[in-house]
């Protein structure tokens, strides 16, 4: 991508802005002194013209978000950051923050303003160790400096901004259950409606956005809805961060234009696979979006390129799969984790991802029978779309995808009794030889004795 293109990326090779004085010097800060001049409509109007989609995940319109919160209720508004990042392949939002942090600080505090909010929070995932340190002391800058606090720049607004550490939950990156945990509560997700637009965060109107969404905020103030639009696709506008990791030569993040293809991202920007290894399956937006295999190389990376291909945008983490690669493996994988962070609310997740991963375990091992594949169908569309929040649904996309793009690769297990593509496996009597085994023909497997 050319230096003009780059927006949110600009200053990676000066790490002079990650300090107030730095990010002034490179026009920190001009935006939200142009904000406190505006109006919230004004505010909510540039976004919405902007065309700014959601980067967390959804997409959903950013200027539109706002524009749902009711400012005459007599209850207070809140900004809710969603610094949370548990999505597996994704790392952008830490990488974002690390290198510019006042960016987000400034955004923030610009949301604020369009809804007229005058306390936001910062929830930042709990691992994030030295991001946060990196953030508290940017917010320490900001309110030295009157960026935050009363009276901002010598305005009659005042606002202010508390970073709050999770304590580790991949489940309170789905926005209601953030707001549980940020009100000091277990963290599971809530019935909607109502909406947290309209009774979020201490039953109050609430705006969660992701770090990438308001990092944006400023660049469009600053430049105008135009100068976003320019680059981009007519539906989804501006550029994105993706992340690319597995079986790359260049993992990382790289900045790019909505709509770019994998191709160029995996070839131009990653170094291409590595090894030279064949390209196998890979994930748009982390591993909760289902996979898509090599014909679909000339994808453009954006939310209705993506949709229309089989799969979600996401959070534009990539995770690349080569030919050396067991399919089974990777989905009973997956969802093993997905069973293990489920917060246990729903049931068809909670028992639904156990039992996945004790048939896609079996199959694995060589112990699978035809009669499971029908079953895995039929448990994946029992789950979808039946618990509260989308972490059921990210259990099942792995698994609905493998059978969609891979159903060979299964047969091959159950007729085999072991994996034919990583050096076909020791089979079924050899691995098991010390183990006592216990499984029925559809039911879970356990595996008792050496190494238990």
């Amino acid at each position: 991508m050319s230096e003009q293109r780059r927006v949110l990326t600009a200053h990676w090779g000066d790490p002079s802005v990650i300090p107030l004085g730095g990010y002034e010097a490179a026009g920190g800060y001009r935006a939200l002194r142009s904000a406190l001049g505006m109006s919230g409509d004004e505010l909510i109007q540039l976004v919405k013209d902007s065309g700014l989609r959601g980067r967390g995940g959804a997409g959903f319109p950013t200027g539109m978000k706002w524009s749902f919160v009711p400012r005459n209720t007599g209850k207070p508004t809140y900004v809710t950051v969603n610094f949370d990042e548990s999505e597996p392949g994704t790392c952008n939002n830490r990488e974002l923050v690390e290198r510019e942090p006042h960016a987000l600080v400034e955004g923030t505090a610009i949301a604020a303003k369009a809804i007229d909010c005058h306390l936001a929070f910062i929830y930042i995932r709990g691992e994030y160790l030295w991001q946060a340190q990196v953030l508290q002391e940017a917010l320490d800058e900001a309110y030295a400096a009157g960026y935050l606090g009363e009276k901002l720049m010598g305005s009659d607004y005042d606002l202010d901004i508390v970073l709050h550490r999770g304590a580790g939950a991949y489940i309170c990156g789905e926005e209601t259950a953030l707001l549980s945990s940020l009100e000091g509560f277990r963290g599971q997700p809530r019935l909607r409606p109502p909406f947290p637009a309209v009774e979020g965060l201490y039953e109050s109107p609430t705006v969660i956005n992701n770090v990438e969404t308001l990092m944006n905020v400023p660049h469009i103030v600053n430049n105008g809805a135009d100068w976003f639009k320019a680059v981009g696709t007519e539906k989804a506008p501006g550029t994105k961060m993706f992340t690319i990791s597995g079986k790359v030569e260049r993992p990382g993040n790289y900045e790019l234009p909505m709509g770019t293809p994998l191709r160029v991202l995996l070839e131009d920007h990653a170094g291409g696979m590595l090894g030279g290894k064949a390209l196998k399956a890979w994930t748009p937006g982390g591993s909760s979006t289902p996979f898509l295999t090599a014909d679909h190389l000339d994808v453009g990376l954006d939310f209705e390129s993506v949709m229309d291909a089989g799969s979600l945008l996401g959070t534009g983490a990539i995770i690349v799969l080569d030919e050396s690669d067991c399919m089974v493996e990777a989905a009973r994988r997956l969802v093993e984790f997905y069973a293990r962070e489920s917060c246990g609310k729903c049931t068809p997740c909670r028992e639904g991802t156990w039992w996945a991963t004790r048939v896609l375990g079996r199959i694995e091992a060589g112990y699978g029978s035809e009669e499971d594949l029908p079953v895995m169908a039929d448990m994946g569309e029992n789950i979808l779309f039946r618990a509260f929040c989308a972490l059921a649904d990210g259990a099942v996309s792995p698994i609905q995808s493998t059978l969609t793009h891979f159903m060979d690769e299964y047969e091959a297990h159950i007729r085999e009794g072991r994996c034919p593509v990583n050096g076909g496996g020791p089979g079924r009597s050899a691995e098991f030889e010390q183990a006592d085994v216990t499984f029925a023909p559809t039911g879970p497997f356990e595996i008792q004795g050496a190494g238990s």
